[in-house]
C-alpha cells in the first residue's frame, strides 16, 4: 500500500494527501504513538488471507502475507531496525487458536527488514475482554480499560525506537492501549505497523 497516508493512521491518500490535514478515519482519534503504516487495504485476498490465519489457523497463507511485506517498501522501511512489540493475546485465546496471529506476523516482518529488526514480547493481556467485531471507537476503548500490562522482566530503554505490531488497523483503540503501557514503560519512540487498514 505504497503512497502518501494519513501519519496517525496509515490509511492512504487517494489521489495525494487532502487538504484538509485531519485524515477523515481518525478525527477524533489521539494516538499514543508516533506513526502508522500498514501493508495493505484490508479488501477482497488480502482480507480472506487475514481470516484464513485468523479463523481457521491456515497457517500455510502466511507465506503469501510475507510476500505482501517484502512488495511494500514504504513498510519495510518504516520497520527496519526496529524492536517489534506484537498485540499479545490472553493465554486462553492464545490456547485456542495454537498461535498469537500478530506475533507471526512480527516475526515475517522481522525476516523481510533485517538490519537488526527484532521481536520481543514486551506485552502480555492481563483482561480476558470479548471481541472488539462490531463495538465502535468508544466501545472499543472501554473493552480495552487495563486490558493490557508489561510482560514480567521486560526492560524498555529511551534509546530504541519500538513498533507495535497487530494485524489490522481498526479504530487504533488496542494499538493506543498497547501504546500507553509501553510509553509509562519508558518507550520513547513508539510507532506502528500493521498487515492491513481496516
Amino acid at each position: 500500500m505504497g503512497g502518501p497516508a494519513c501519519p496517525r493512521c496509515g490509511h492512504p491518500y487517494a489521489g495525494g494527501p487532502p487538504d484538509d490535514p485531519v485524515c477523515p478515519h481518525c478525527p477524533r482519534f489521539t494516538p499514543a504513538f508516533g506513526r502508522a503504516r500498514s501493508a495493505v487495504r484490508l479488501r477482497g485476498p488480502a482480507r480472506a488471507l487475514l481470516l484464513e490465519l485468523k479463523y481457521r489457523g491456515g497457517r500455510h497463507v502466511l507465506e503469501d502475507m510475507a510476500e505482501i511485506f517484502r512488495r511494500s517498501p514504504e513498510v519495510l522501511d518504516h520497520v527496519r531496525g526496529a524492536v517489534l512489540v506484537p498485540v499479545p493475546l490472553h493465554s486462553r485465546k492464545e490456547r485456542e487458536r495454537g498461535f498469537n496471529q500478530s506475533a507471526l506476523l512480527a516475526g515475517l516482518l522481522a525476516r523481510a527488514a533485517a538490519a537488526g529488526t527484532v521481536v520481543q514480547p514486551l506485552l502480555r493481556r492481563v483482561v480476558d475482554t470479548p471481541t472488539q467485531t462490531g463495538f465502535d471507537q468508544s466501545s472499543r476503548r472501554a473493552n480495552l480499560k487495563n486490558a493490557f500490562a508489561l510482560a514480567s522482566g521486560a526492560v524498555l530503554t529511551g534509546r530504541l525506537r519500538y513498533l507495535i505490531v497487530d494485524d489490522v488497523f481498526t479504530t487504533g483503540s488496542t494499538l493506543n492501549s498497547c501504546a500507553w503501557v509501553l510509553r509509562r514503560a519508558g518507550g520513547g519512540s513508539l510507532d506502528v505497523v500493521t498487515f492491513g487498514h481496516g
